[in-house]
């Protein structure tokens, strides 16, 4: 049985894809596991009543504005720690094995995008959970929202909504 935790960020990953006809359902069904506990201090409310009212067309173009133009703000996770190191190298095997152990199936993306490693989180025991969390994707977060701040994006509520779901995997309570 899948924690409440595992479903809150696998559910987080779902919304930091790209947007197809669904988002809008991954969008509310997110915000229904979230809703009991919500410990994102209203990010994800946020986030929700910016997206109310674009069009798909208007929502993909943002996401791509986003995350696939401007590598500071790119969701390959290892990016933001090793740039074009070697060191990344390493980091994609040891996150690809990681997905393989967990079951959980790569898709067209590199095996440390950020909804892969969300996904990884909900399905690691809590210490390896806890260290990913530390030493990776919390980084990541912080670079990416540094690189947003003061621009009012569209995306910024959402990732400080994963944010605060990344440190209750830090410190859970």
């Amino acid at each position: 049985m899948r924690t409440r935790h595992a479903r809150e960020v696998e559910a987080l990953a779902g919304l930091v894809t790209y947007p197809q006809a669904d988002y809008a359902a991954r969008l509310a069904a997110c915000r229904g596991v979230l809703a009991a506990a919500d410990g994102t201090d209203g990010s994800l409310a946020a986030f929700a009543s910016r997206v109310e009212g674009l069009t798909l067309e208007e929502l993909q173009e943002r996401f791509t504005g986003t995350f696939d133009l401007n590598p500071a703000c790119t969701l390959d996770v290892g990016w933001h720690l090793f740039g074009e190191q070697y060191e990344r190298g390493a980091f994609l095997v040891d996150m690809r094995e990681m997905l393989r152990a967990h079951g959980i199936a790569e898709s067209v993306e590199l095996p440390d995008h950020l909804p892969h490693l969300l996904t990884l989180l909900g399905r690691q025991d809590p210490a390896r959970a806890a260290d990913l969390a530390t030493r990776a994707i919390a980084p990541a977060l912080d670079r990416i929202l540094a690189a947003l701040e003061g621009q009012d994006n569209l995306f910024e509520p959402l990732l400080r909504a994963i944010a605060a779901t990344v440190a209750q995997t830090r410190n859970p309570s």
